[in-house]
Parts: structure tokens; sequence; C-alpha cells
């Protein structure tokens, strides 16, 4: 199992919504060669880590079935992101895509990049909310814990906002 984080809280290049964006590159990585897509999440609103005065992210997780050499799959979520107007010019800056490696298969690997599973997922709920949709059994490599004990360690880390959003309506 493949799980992929999706985000974004800026405008596309063609000037269409986060959501839009987040939509075409959940297309984009549904057509990677030797990858079977499986499913994408409902869409999530949620303020910037670390909170700041950007605009809300969108936020889904996508779940693929195959097998991927890590460098390789980062290498073509760049790429995507890339296309989508992503620039990397500054940490936890607001951003047109965000495409993230979340879990490969249970691998644990400290280096290269990327890191796996991703150092930070357990900890964010924008990431776990979406993910426990797809992969309601999935198993943090690291920890063990399942992800329903890794939201519920979370407590008050979820804002009363969080949930599926409709942005302008709920998408699925």
């Amino acid at each position: 199992m493949i799980l992929l984080a999706v985000g974004a809280n800026l405008p596309g290049l063609s000037g269409g919504s986060p959501i839009e964006t987040c939509r075409a590159a959940v297309s984009e990585i549904a057509q990677l060669p030797g990858i079977d897509f499986i499913s994408v999440s409902s869409w999530y609103r949620s303020a910037a880590v670390p909170r700041s005065d950007q605009p809300d992210y969108v936020n889904g997780v996508v779940r693929l079935e195959g097998r991927a050499d890590p460098a390789e799959l980062l290498a073509r979520l760049h790429v995507i992101e890339h296309c989508h107007g992503r620039l990397r010019d500054r940490r936890n800056a607001a951003r047109t895509l965000d495409l993230d490696i979340i879990d490969i298969d249970g691998m644990v690997r400290d280096s290269p990049d990327p890191v796996l599973p991703h150092p930070r997922a357990r900890v964010r709920a924008f990431v776990l909310l979406p993910l426990q949709e797809v992969a309601p059994g999935w198993i943090e490599p690291r920890t063990g814990q399942i992800v329903t004990e890794l939201l519920a360690d979370l407590g008050n880390g979820c804002r009363s906002g969080d949930g599926p959003i409709d942005w302008p309506v709920q998408y699925r």
C-alpha cells in the first residue's frame, strides 16, 4: 500500500482553486506507470502548520497499490508539483500543491530522501483524518500504532472545524 498526502492553499497556475489543483494532481497520480490507483479520501480544510496568516489548506490522501522506488516516486511527485506552479523557495511557505509520500508498504528508512514513513504524518490531523478513510487499518511503521490510536493521541489537536469540507460543495 502506498499512501500520499495531497494539499494546497493557493490558486494553481491556471487560476483554479486549491481543490481544483488537488483534484487535477490526483488524476495525474492515477496515471503514473506501474502503480494502481485505489482511492482518494474526502477533502479536508485545515489551518497552515505552523499557524500563520496563510489561507487555509485543502488536504486529502490518495491510496495506491504497486511497487515504487521511494526516490523515483518522489521525483515524479515533484514534477507534478512543478507543473502546478509549486515553488520551493522557503520552508512552510504557502503553496499551489504539496505532495508527500506518507508510507510505502510499511517501509522504514531514514535516508536518502524521502524519509519513510513521513516523519510528521503521525502528528498531523490533516493527514490522519483523510488517511483513516482510505486505509482505516493503517499501522504507523515506526510506532506500531493504528491510525485511530494516533488520532486519539492528538486529542485537542483537531480544530472543531476540521472535517470534510465543502469548497464550495462537498467533494468526494
